[in-house]
């Protein structure tokens, strides 16, 4: 290969005995190759340092010199350096030197020896031959220093892309930071509707219970008559027991409640609740049972089961305050799991054709405390209960619901390989009947709790009063409007079908001014404006019968000095 126009660093050459040096430097100037010549070792070393492409060296112009300047250049260069010589070697057969040529060759490193006499396309193809060696170097030179600059580069962009992952991570952890204070405050504002809903259901509930008992005991003192007072014991018992239910639900949600799990026989054990349902819910609300009959035994808790399935007909009932039909089915379902083989369920659901429920109810259902119904008529522990208690027994819960057309509830309990025990017990049924009434007086009680209402009659009873009782606003009114003959309306304020008391108030009054009116509630502060805007004094829950006795003076004198 040529020389091109672009070689800047010429040949060294040094040779300093004799016409070699202008000889070659000639030969090579034709050629089209740059070189220049140096008089001493010095300043050959200084030209290589300078810049060379080669360097054409007469041996002879080495004997007896000290070349170790040279040598460490030679040693010293980089490592992409490896500069070609040509080594013309001379014609002497002294001793030694031989050893002498292979010590300075191994010195120089990168040798091409040529022989005298040369003939000078020899010279000229050996140095060409030494040049294209170098220009491999060079380029090699410009790929070392490229990767270097990239490498520093690359180092740039890892330090600058570091520096803004550090910044993202700092700005995601303020983001962390600032979303855990907001989920914390979302949680205690969670907290803070569950209670207030809490204080609806549960304090209402707790409140009616307390009246019972309450009640019950001041009543206890006032009878000999020993059925009025096994009657009084046994709605005292039924409120504890309820209120025993009510706490079983908020450990069962709360999943705190240790379950005894026996296995049963459902259509045994379900079908022993049809008195329990039939007295739970109303008249115009019908119960269907269908059981396959051969039905798989599930282990659950008895009591807890019979509990979920009441739970679920009372809600179907409330769901349809126009009454129908709740059917509870059970069925063995072999389902397909995971690894590819079956497992055995029992599929019983409680299905109703009332109003249904929107997609947005449905995905907070199984909610703690949240409830569609008004307040004071329900905790929101009921399907809250239900879902704990599918979870704690292996199984689990699916809901069907369409605006209209009714709700499905399902839940898959897993098979038992054991056999059921023949003595299943069922919750006991406290209600309680409705009492007779006395022969003095007329109060229409609106009350929807049959406890609070057997306990509350008794109570106006003992004042002298004969009681009427109506479960609902639409009941009071329709007895109303029978012509029934009643000297006081006493309502409760928080009752089902879309009608409270101070609404009942409020219509009873543009339809009989002569009525007076006492309203009750155990959570009285949320209607408490409505009904002293109306003029209409509210008695709390629980209340003593002095309490009771003043409260109806107080309203009946209102009404006359009105």
């Amino acid at each position: 290969m040529a020389q091109g126009e672009d070689q800047l660093e010429p040949v060294i050459v040094f040779a300093p005995v004799g016409r070699d040096a202008a000889a070659s430097v000639g030969l090579l100037s034709r050629s089209g190759i740059a070189a220049k010549t140096c008089g001493d070792l010095r300043s050959l070393v200084a030209a290589l340092q300078a810049g060379a492409a080669a360097a054409f060296i007469a041996e002879e112009a080495l004997f007896g010199k000290d070349a170790s300047l040279l040598f460490k250049w030679v040693a010293d260069q980089p490592p992409w350096s490896d500069l070609p010589f040509i080594l013309l070697t001379s014609r002497q057969e002294q001793t030694g030197i031989e050893a002498w040529r292979q010590r300075l060759i191994n010195s120089l490193r990168n040798v091409a020896l040529l022989e005298r006499p040369v003939q000078a396309q020899t010279l000229v193809s050996t140095i060409q031959s030494a040049l294209r060696a170098r220009a491999r170097q060079l380029e090699l030179r410009g790929l070392l220093a490229e990767r270097e600059q990239a490498a520093q580069e690359l180092e740039k962009q890892v330090i600058l892309r570091t520096q803004e992952l550090k910044a993202a991570n700092e700005a995601l952890r303020d983001q962390m930071t600032v979303r855990a204070h907001v989920e914390e405050k979302l949680r205690q504002a969670q907290k803070i509707e569950a209670i207030g809903q809490l204080t609806g259901g549960v304090a209402h509930d707790f409140n009616n219970l307390l009246m019972v008992i309450s009640g019950g005991l001041e009543m206890l003192d006032r009878q000999t008559d020993p059925a009025r007072r096994k009657r009084l014991m046994d709605g005292m018992r039924q409120a504890a027991e309820r209120g025993a239910g009510l706490t079983r639900q908020l450990l069962a949600f709360s999943r705190r409640q240790e379950l005894q799990p026996q296995t049963i026989d459902l259509a045994r054990q379900i079908g022993g609740m049809r008195e329990l349902l039939d007295r739970s819910l109303r008249g115009d609300v019908h119960v269907t049972l269908e059981f396959s009959p051969d039905l798989w035994p599930v282990e659950v808790d008895a009591s807890e089961l019979e509990l979920v399935v009441l739970n679920l007909a009372v809600n179907a009932r409330d769901a349809m305050p126009r009454g129908g039909t709740i059917e509870i089915r059970a069925e063995n379902v072999p389902l397909p799991d995971q690894g590819g083989s079956t497992k055995d369920f029992v599929r019983l659901s409680v299905s109703d054709n009332g109003s249904g429920m929107t997609r947005e109810v449905q995905a907070r259902v199984f909610e703690p405390f949240f409830t569609t119904k008004d307040i004071g008529k329900g905790s929101g522990l009921g399907l809250a209960q239900v879902h704990g208690f599918v979870q704690q027994s292996g199984g689990r819960i699916e809901i069907e619901s369409e605006v209209g057309r009714g709700t499905k509830i399902t839940l898959m309990l897993p098979r038992s390989s054991k056999q059921p025990r023949p003595d299943q017990h069922h919750l006991v049924d406290l209600h309680v009947a409705r009492r007779r009434p006395a022969s003095a007086g007329s109060v229409l009680l609106v009350e929807d709790d049959d406890e609070v209402a057997a306990l509350v009659s008794e109570m106006l009873e003992d004042l002298g009063f004969q009681v009427v009782r109506a479960a609902t606003a639409a009941g009071a009114l329709g007895a109303l409007a029978n012509g029934r003959q009643v000297d006081l309306v006493f309502s409760d304020v928080m009752m089902p079908g879309g009608m409270n008391g101070v609404e009942l108030a409020k219509e009873i009054r543009a339809r009989r001014m002569d009525l007076p009116i006492l309203l009750t509630s155990g959570y009285s502060e949320v209607t408490k404006q409505a009904a002293e805007a109306q003029g209409i004094k509210i008695l709390r829950k629980p209340y003593r019968l002095a309490e009771l006795s003043e409260a109806l003076r107080g309203a009946i004198a209102q009404h006359d000095v009105n």
